[in-house]
């Protein structure tokens, strides 16, 4: 398929204006103006002339939608986790789709960083103290929280972000242990860091940050077994997905102070219902799934996105084409 602007594009949201541009300079684009994503019933109408869909995370992709869309040839996805679409059926269908891998490994890892710091620290429960007028005097018991240097740092799952992440510790005198499918014996004696078993990062580290994509292995990876396994004065950071972590038994531990904290930046549910019993808690940190929400990396990423919508509909495969498998079908389908 030739990139003409004969061409068009479903755009879920709408993006930093420089990326958006570069997209409307070489396509004809449609954009949803909402702040929440289009409604399934809109997304199955938008989809059913294009040929080829910018989605983020929040926009379900299955089957339906693929039926809809004759046309559709790629959907681009603007994020490094592509669970939101079914990949089995596009590849099914010789659909190409593509994510934003790398570009926000270092940004998320800094969140995830501030997070740690922020729970061990207690700072948003400081800062809220501050403005509920409670702040009387310097007082040597108040508001005690743990050292993160020399503290043990346990990392589940060292990819890119994960990686990034055992760094920061060891910068801060921290013993980085990790867990992985794949031991990563470069990086152990490059950084420093001890592989082991998940049951002993779990009972070792003072810190334990997830890292991990989700899948139907690592769904509920952290549950009441092995929250229970944690120090009482753990504290335990998820900026990976929601569902890596069984939210209910992490409620009891957090509500009995079985664990010293939490902070997560991803729930179950998103967004995390006004009612969740987590919200009632003091000792969780809860952020809106913003880890990658800094200026340039948000940039970057939508060029990336459009980039790869682009190279595709010129009938090149893009790098970051997360199905190959459906390469040969697509190949097939394209116009002569």
């Amino acid at each position: 398929m030739a990139e003409t602007k004969a061409a068009r594009v479903y755009v879920t949201r709408e993006l930093p204006s420089t990326a958006l541009d570069l997209l409307a300079e070489a396509v004809t684009i449609r954009v949803w103006p909402g702040e929440l994503p289009p409604p399934p019933e809109v997304l199955l109408a938008e989809a059913a002339d294009v040929d080829a869909l910018l989605t983020l995370l929040t926009d379900r992709i299955d089957a339906a939608i693929m039926s809809a869309a004759p046309r559709l040839r790629v959907i681009s996805n603007m994020a490094v986790g592509y669970d939101n679409i079914d990949v089995e059926e596009a590849s099914r269908r010789g659909i190409l789709v593509t994510n934003t891998p790398g570009i926000l490994i270092k940004t998320t890892a800094d969140f995830a960083f501030a997070l740690l710091l922020a729970a061990a620290r207690r700072v948003v429960e400081a800062d809220r103290y501050t403005r509920q007028g409670r702040w009387k005097t310097w007082e040597p018991q108040t508001l005690l929280g743990q050292d993160v240097h020399d503290a043990t740092l346990g990392v589940v799952g060292l990819g890119g972000v994960g990686l990034e992440v055992a760094k920061r510790g060891r910068g801060f005198g921290m013993r980085v242990l990790y867990c992985d499918g794949i031991r990563k014996l470069e990086e152990e004696r490059r950084y420093g860091l001890v592989y082991v078993e998940l049951e002993q990062l779990l009972a070792e580290s003072d810190f334990i940050s997830l890292h991990v994509p989700l899948t139907s292995e690592t769904h509920h990876l952290v549950g009441e077994r092995e929250l229970s396994l944690m120090k009482p004065t753990a504290v335990l950071i998820n900026t990976a997905r929601g569902p890596v972590v069984d939210q209910r038994a992490l409620w009891r531990f957090l509500e009995e102070r079985r664990i010293a904290a939490a902070a997560i930046d991803v729930s179950e549910e998103e967004p995390i219902a006004p009612d969740d019993p987590l919200l009632g808690l003091d000792n969780i940190i809860i952020t809106p799934h913003i880890a990658s929400a800094s200026v340039a990396t948000r940039l970057s990423m939508a060029k990336m996105a459009v980039d790869n919508l682009l190279t595709a509909l010129r009938g090149q495969v893009p790098p970051q084409c997360v199905n190959r498998e459906a390469v040969r079908r697509w190949r097939r389908a394209l116009p002569r």
